[in-house]
């Protein structure tokens, strides 16, 4: 059966930057070849089911899987706007030093470290002084192509 809009699609994926990094998998082998495992100990490594069309996940994906069938193994070549978006300095907020640690309860933000936003995003410091910090909001994945290998288990 082919793929299309509206089919739930349960497929095998393992994502990789250009230079090869795998940053995500539904395989525990791969994830423990790669480190991942170790950095996620409770997650579950299975097969990831969609509903193509219902933007469970990016649009370059959902594009990708329409026209495969199952069974079907193939690389899924995905660029940033189809992705996570290009990265964009308007992304990159800056706060008074003072306010951030009145914000994180009197703790000193230092680069490197992540901040959660209030909505749920986010970002990482990318510099940090007396008078101001900045945060990168931007997704850690914005402005790379994604290439992901899918396996396509069952389409229903």
């Amino acid at each position: 059966m082919t793929i299309a809009t509206g089919d739930s699609v349960t497929f095998e994926y393992t994502g990789r930057l250009d230079d090869g990094t795998v940053f995500d998998t539904s395989r525990l082998d791969v994830a423990e070849d790669a480190g991942l495992a170790d950095a996620q100990p409770d997650r579950d490594y299975t097969p990831l089911t969609v509903d193509v069309g219902a933007e469970q996940v990016i649009e370059g994906m959902e594009d990708g899987l329409v026209g495969l069938e199952e069974g079907e193994s193939t690389t899924i070549e995905i660029p940033p706007e189809k992705a996570y978006g290009e990265w964009s300095e308007q992304q990159v907020q800056e706060y008074e030093t003072d306010e951030l640690r009145e914000m994180l309860g009197g703790e000193t933000p230092e680069e490197g470290a992540y901040l959660e936003a209030q909505n749920g995003q986010v970002g990482e410091v990318v510099h940090a002084d007396e008078d101001t910090v900045r945060v990168d909001l931007n997704h850690e994945l914005a402005g790379k192509t994604l290439a992901f290998d899918v396996e396509i288990v069952d389409v229903n």
